[in-house]
């Protein structure tokens, strides 16, 4: 049995910060007048109290579930705290949500107590009260009035109550992951899954994070990526948060909050890439020389490595990067030290790209039911491609018995105090993942190099045959696609099929300056129905492909599709994955045609 430090539990992990770095900066909200507004761990720490008291009035305690459906926000982190502190269940919800999903997950994990965010979703949910049985209050947090998280505090802090010290093993959160089939599953984490795996993953980044450390929040605390990675990880040595106003403001947010460390997805970083890249091919200007110039530097820098590339190379990154390079950086603010991504491998060339210009970008593995962290790489330790090592006490074991003889690979199977307790409810779905010396099977397939890095292969329910019988995994072909500058996303299809076909969205802002250039339509809906332009993004996709991938894997047929892969049109879950049988549902007849 794994033996926790201590703080061991989110409680004393929180108050103890809250003692030692007190008058720091916590939560940064952008106001009315688009500057942010911060407070410090003080005064969110009386609000947890407060809080607390509130809902133990209520009659919420030990084991009871709490829910929530909003973004990240200072009260998102408050009623997590507060919910602890009485030794009951955390229950978050997307805002960006059906509000079937959030009926089924409210009656599956017997929530008590709901806060809504604002007034809409308050009335969504009490329209279907009467269908939710066990849930007693609904509290809406943008509003004042009776029924409202403000009258909940304000209660707490005339009625107060001291926080219970839960054990490591007691259930702190219940996830449900988004999935991309079937209903949520409630992922069931424990105090010590979330302390331990903070603490770990804090020690591979020690150098580069204290108390003057600040990340701008983009992804949602109710995965436990962002939650674990971002506010607990942050709070344990006095960082500050800033929270993002929304997907379309972060390029303005950035420059406000100044981030010295990000917690991020790979697309983040893709599309930023895109868009640079985009605009350097078309300047020809000499920031477009000296931009270009630069990356040629830092590639001959790579690969001289340890025997240096010469005086004249060296002179050139530095111009490069004094003119251009600061430039690109200033886009986060300037002070961006690193980041950290995770829900897929980042792509070996924009990982390049950006530690070439001065923003290393760290790969970590896991999920949900890991809490996620089971690899990470670090500034001492990475290895573009791979996903890094393990963290303190975490094992990786590769099962080969369940691919194809011959494979160097396996599925993932690990081992460690991250490890979850199981499904919410759900006996039969835990037994499936779970082995019987307590290993959790990831679903993944990868390999352990000679280092010690582990190295993702694919996912083993997403790998198909082709009638050939020759394995196809997708999501790598997807990535290589997707950076070609016509691109903005792709889906690759072909199980059971003689040949490859994809589905592509193409990237508008550059196909329009194309059909400018020809005089033709730059209507989408003309666009994705040109033969013109399908023949020449298919042209570029097979060019790109040829040499990289086998002939089998490069799709023979392309089709493209206006509508891109989004939250908001179910094809994504909340943590951008490809939502590929939906994908495949909703194309079929145009998957069909390229059959024909």
């Amino acid at each position: 049995m794994f033996t926790y430090e201590k703080p061991d539990n989110l409680v004393e992990w929180f108050s103890q910060s809250v003692a030692a770095h007190g008058k720091n900066p916590l939560f940064g909200t952008k106001n009315a007048s688009g500057s942010y507004e911060w407070v410090n761990y003080e005064d969110v720490g009386k609000r947890v109290d407060h809080l607390r008291g509130g809902l133990a009035g209520l009659g919420v305690g030990r084991n009871d579930a709490v829910g929530i459906i909003a973004n990240n926000r200072t009260e998102w982190a408050v009623a997590a705290f507060a919910t602890f502190g009485l030794g009951a269940r955390f229950v978050p919800m997307y805002e960006k949500e059906l509000p079937m999903t959030w009926k089924y997950i409210i009656n599956n994990s017997g929530a008590k107590v709901l806060l809504a965010a604002n007034k809409t979703i308050f009335n969504q949910v009490a329209a279907m009260k009467d269908d939710m049985p066990g849930l007693e209050k609904i509290f809406v947090i943008d509003d004042h009035g009776d029924l409202t998280m403000e009258t909940l505090e304000r209660q707490g802090k005339s009625h107060p109550i001291k926080p219970y010290s839960p054990d490591p093993g007691d259930v702190a959160v219940l996830i449900y992951t988004s999935g991309t089939t079937g209903q949520p599953k409630g992922v069931l984490l424990t105090h010590g899954n979330f302390t331990s795996n903070a603490r770990s993953g804090y020690r591979f980044f020690a150098d580069k994070l204290g108390s003057q450390s600040r990340s701008l929040s983009i992804l949602p605390w109710a995965h436990s990526y962002a939650q674990t990675a971002e506010l607990y990880n942050f709070i344990q040595f006095g960082g500050s948060i800033g929270f993002a106003e929304s997907a379309d403001t972060v390029a303005d947010d950035m420059k406000k909050v100044r981030p010295t460390f990000l917690i991020a997805v790979p697309m983040v970083f893709n599309r930023i890439y895109d868009k640079i890249h985009s605009k350097m091919n078309e300047d020809k200007g000499l920031g477009s020389k000296l931009f270009f110039m630069g990356l040629d530097c830092a590639h001959k820098k790579r690969r001289s490595g340890s025997a240096g590339a010469g005086l004249l190379t060296e002179l050139k990154y530095k111009i490069a990067d004094a003119i251009v390079f600061k430039k690109i950086r200033s886009l986060f603010g300037g002070r961006l030290e690193g980041a950290l991504t995770a829900s897929a491998t980042m792509n070996p060339v924009i990982s390049n790209f950006f530690w070439d210009i001065g923003i290393p970008v760290y790969d970590c593995y896991g999920l949900t039911e890991t809490s996620p962290a089971i690899t990470m790489s670090c500034p001492t330790a990475y290895k573009i491609g791979s996903v890094g090592r393990c963290l303190d006490n975490v094992t990786v074991k590769i099962d080969s018995s369940v691919v194809e003889p011959g494979s160097n690979d396996g599925e993932i199977v690990v081992y460690g105090p991250n490890i979850m307790q199981g499904y919410h409810n759900n006996p039969e779905a835990t037994q499936k993942v779970m082995t019987e010396n307590g290993g959790f099977r990831t679903g993944d397939r990868g390999y352990l190099d000679e280092d010690g890095y582990l190295c993702i292969t694919g996912r083993i329910k997403e790998q198909y045959k082709l009638e050939n019988g020759k394995y196809i995994f997708p999501v790598g072909i997807e990535e290589e696609i997707r950076l070609l500058p016509w691109v903005e996303n792709a889906m690759i299809f072909g199980d059971s099929r003689s040949y490859n076909v994809c589905l592509i969205i193409p990237d508008f802002t550059v196909l329009n300056r194309w059909a400018g250039s020809e005089k033709r339509s730059e209507d989408p809906d003309d666009l994705v129905k040109s033969p013109e332009a399908n023949e020449m993004i298919f042209d570029a996709v097979n060019e790109f492909l040829t040499g990289k991938f086998g002939s089998y894997e490069i799709p023979k047929k392309i089709t493209l599709i206006k509508e891109n892969f989004s939250l908001e049109n179910g094809l994504l879950t909340q943590t951008m994955k490809l939502k590929r049988r939906k994908v495949i549902e909703k194309y079929q007849s145009e998957i069909d045609r390229m059959y024909q």
